[in-house]
């Protein structure tokens, strides 16, 4: 079962409307925030411009733009922060991702109009994607709600986005800070994020919507394994049935921050390169080709450096959507929380893509479940957070392939930026 994306049919005016809805919800949604989500605009229209109904699917497509601008930015932060990229160029941008520098603390990233950009980081727009999910949800809640057509269906597509921001939050950082609230440890950002997904489950379940329902279902599991809470996470992934996934959806020919960064930041301009030491002719039993993980041997370079460049094949285009939850996730979820079903659970997954039966490699269930994740899930966001839950060691230590000396960073640390503007974080 392949099931196709469109939640309420504003999702089909984006192309059309997405730059101007942008600009009008950044000015304004945004102007409540303060920190890091300012925005100075001479052009800005009043806040109280946002409280009409006809707004409505505006604050919806803005706040699902943001997410899928900022979801493939923390994708490739994390690529390079966790090697499954290396670093290809001399961009001083990336050295702080690519050494694993302390210097960190200063990057908050942007969603970059520019499709040669080489920045790297990706705080500003999740927190933006976040805000703007929250803050959206909150005014049509209180729109009458005969002036907003599917409004359920709105507030639940809403909730299950600010739940993926929050997650990501948590999985990638040390800490958070919410709204200038106090510190948030990375437990209490994940019981945030299940709260925002339970609200989706419930919206869904209530006007029959399956696809935010199973979204909302493998967000849910996702953080609840992060919370050690393993009977949750697998009686909420055994209900996502097989074929589904949730894509982030991508355009070209409209600007930077609408099209699949990973392929222009990679495929394109060459800055990093596919760790082919550990990603590369990835073969299963009997020397059968790992077709999840499709990477090719250029024989060209990287931008710089004489690097090797292997090039990923996984999003081939500028368009080429990104899986957020999906059955694929969801089984090595129920691999993971229940030990004895993971050898089925894993069946299931290469049966469904032609692979191999599983034989365990001998060193035991759950290693043998993260190599499945890295493989299944390569370049979807999960290494770097699969790296912190299991204390999994990197390729490089001291050094990394260009001679770099790599710094102490593993989960990103809360940017200075947040700590000088929240008043609520001691310093």
């Amino acid at each position: 079962m392949t099931m196709r994306q469109d939640p309420i049919r504003a999702r089909r005016l984006r192309p059309k409307i997405e730059r101007r809805v942008f600009a009008i919800l950044l000015l304004l949604g945004l102007v409540a925030c303060s920190g890091l989500l300012d925005v100075s605009n001479p052009a800005q229209v009043d806040e109280a411009d946002l409280d009409n109904p006809a707004l409505a699917e505006t604050m919806l497509n803005g706040a699902l733009g943001r997410f899928e601008c900022a979801f493939v930015n923390y994708i490739i932060a994390a690529a390079v922060l966790n090697e499954e990229f290396l670093h290809g160029s001399s961009w001083v941008s990336l050295s702080p991702h690519a050494t694993r520098s302390t210097s960190l603390e200063n990057q908050v990233g942007a969603c970059p109009d520019n499709r040669s950009s080489n920045t790297t980081g990706a705080y500003t727009p999740l927190q933006q994607a976040r805000f703007l999910a929250e803050d959206g949800a909150l005014r049509i809640e209180a729109f009458p709600d005969e002036a907003v057509p599917d409004k359920a269906e709105m507030l639940g597509w809403m909730a299950a986005y600010a739940g993926y921001s929050t997650l990501l939050l948590g999985e990638g950082w040390c800490e958070m800070a919410f709204d200038g609230e106090a510190l948030q440890t990375r437990q209490q950002s994940f019981a945030r994020a299940e709260e925002r997904f339970s609200s989706a489950i419930s919206i869904a379940q209530s006007v029959g919507e399956e696809e935010m329902e199973y979204m909302a279902l493998v967000g849910r599991a996702r953080a609840r394994l992060n919370q050690d809470d393993l009977a949750g996470a697998a009686d909420d992934a055994e209900q996502v049935p097989e074929g589904f996934v949730r894509y982030a959806e991508y355009a070209a020919g409209i600007s930077g921050d609408r099209e699949n960064r990973i392929y222009n930041f990679h495929n394109v301009t060459r800055l990093v390169t596919t760790n082919w030491i550990e990603y590369g002719d990835l073969t299963l039993e009997g020397g059968v080709p790992d077709t999840r993980v499709p990477v090719e041997d250029t024989g060209g370079l990287t931008q710089s450096r004489g690097v090797p460049f292997w090039a990923q094949q996984k999003y081939p285009a500028a368009d080429s959507p990104i899986p957020i939850a999906s059955w694929e996730e969801a089984q090595l979820i129920i691999a993971e929380a229940r030990p004895a079903e993971a050898e089925a659970a894993i069946n299931r997954l290469r049966s469904s893509q032609g692979l191999p039966a599983y034989t365990p490699s001998g060193a035991g269930i759950l290693a043998d479940v993260i190599e499945e994740r890295r493989r299944q899930l390569f370049l979807e966001g999960h290494r770097h957070n699969d790296r912190l839950r299991h204390d999994i060691p990197y390729l490089f230590t001291d050094q990394n392939h260009i001679g770099e000396f790599l710094g102490p960073v593993t989960c990103l640390p809360l940017p200075l930026q947040e700590r000088d503007n929240n008043p609520n974080i001691g310093s």
